[in-house]
């Protein structure tokens, strides 16, 4: 089997995820005169908890196995689990090396052990999965639900509910980065001649209207049902797609508010104007099922630009800077804003992705098959 597999971006991106959040916040290095490897052979740490060992177990897991599944599907040899396995083992030491010089990091040889048996339990994972003929059967159901160029859009949807993680002003508005932008340029530009460059908003702007609201909210909930069309096969799966995206939206929204307000405030999100919203999508998504495949593109980039400029000419409402401070504060944190990146740059990643997709695609009239 030799296919190029999604599971490649995948790794790279959970391996960047395990190294920021291993090593964050980045400041403060200063040597402290011991030997980088000296904590092999310290002794174990005397206080732990169940949160330190599942967390370092199964931070791994994933990418021991996605390392595994991408040499798998590429063809590689019998080396490869044993490559799957050592890579991570040599992430895993790296970063726990450099916390020696990080002031808020304790490197620990337990936390080393549980990174490498997380990575093998992964890799392991993805072998018995190969050898039980589960992978046989994705490829079999990737064909013939996906075009074979389905890559980039494949990663950008998994990691879509994702992004939805991160409380957002408006539901499912993601991108808007304007405001932290500015304030980032003003601190870093001030007392320079460059500051006069930065398009400085002079008046605070207002939020959104209701309408504009539930505008900007089937937008944002078309642009990836719009990327998934574009790499279906028929309608009947375009459906199931839709369907699938839209539980998967409110599962995620869901959860962020749950974690941020609590159990009982899991549904809060689900305004008048949301709900609008969120029928006003349904409603684009059945009426664009039978569109062709480059039409999808450009109409999903058409509805992002729009959805952006929207989001960051608004302004956030001050309950909402209160209830994402309590968030920033909270249980959250253990991601160290990694969410919050997501949120940031999903639009931005999905509108290059769009460019290069209608920049290479052949203009295609051919009617999607029932």
């Amino acid at each position: 089997m030799n296919t190029r597999s999604s599971a490649w971006p995948l790794a790279l991106l959970f391996a960047g995820m395990v190294v920021y959040a291993s090593l964050y916040p980045f400041t403060g290095w200063r040597v402290q005169g011991v030997s980088p490897l000296a904590f092999l052979q310290a002794p174990l740490p005397q206080y732990w908890t169940g949160f330190d060992v599942a967390s370092n177990l199964l931070g791994y897991a994933p990418l021991g196995f996605l390392l595994s599944l991408a040499m798998l599907r590429s063809g590689a040899g019998r080396w490869s689990w044993w490559l799957a396995i050592a890579l991570p083992i040599l992430l895993s030491l790296t970063v726990e090396t450099l916390q020696n010089y990080l002031p808020m990091r304790v490197p620990s040889n337990v936390d080393f052990a549980l990174n490498s048996a997380g990575a093998a339990a992964g890799a392991g994972c993805a072998w018995a999965m190969e050898r039980l003929g589960v992978l046989r059967r994705w490829t079999q159901f990737r064909a013939d639900w996906f075009e074979p160029t389905a890559h980039g859009s494949l990663v950008l949807l998994a990691l879509w509910p994702f992004a939805l993680l991160y409380p957002l002003s408006v539901p499912f508005g993601l991108g808007q980065v304007w405001d932290r932008l500015e304030s980032g340029l003003v601190s870093l530009l001030e007392d320079t001649p460059f500051l006069t460059w930065v398009p400085l908003r002079l008046e605070t702007p207002d939020p959104l209207s209701p309408l504009a609201e539930a505008f900007c909210v089937a937008l944002c909930l078309v642009s990836p049902l719009l990327m998934g069309y574009a790499e279906m096969r028929s309608l009947v799966r375009r459906v199931v797609f839709m369907l699938t995206l839209f539980v998967f939206a409110f599962v995620a929204a869901g959860l962020s508010a749950a974690l941020t307000y609590g159990p009982s405030h899991a549904w809060a999100w689900v305004t008048p104007q949301a709900a609008l919203g969120v029928g006003f999508a349904a409603l684009l998504g059945m009426c664009l099922l039978a569109l062709p495949r480059r039409l999808c593109t450009v109409l999903m980039l058409l509805a992002l630009a729009v959805s952006l400029t929207l989001l960051n000419q608004a302004s956030d409402s001050p309950y909402f800077v209160q209830s994402l401070e309590m968030w920033e504060q909270g249980r959250f944190i253990r991601f160290h804003g990694l969410s919050q990146w997501l949120g940031w740059l999903w639009p931005f990643a999905a509108l290059i992705f769009g460019l290069r997709a209608v920049a290479r695609a052949p203009i295609a009239t051919t009617r999607i098959p029932p």
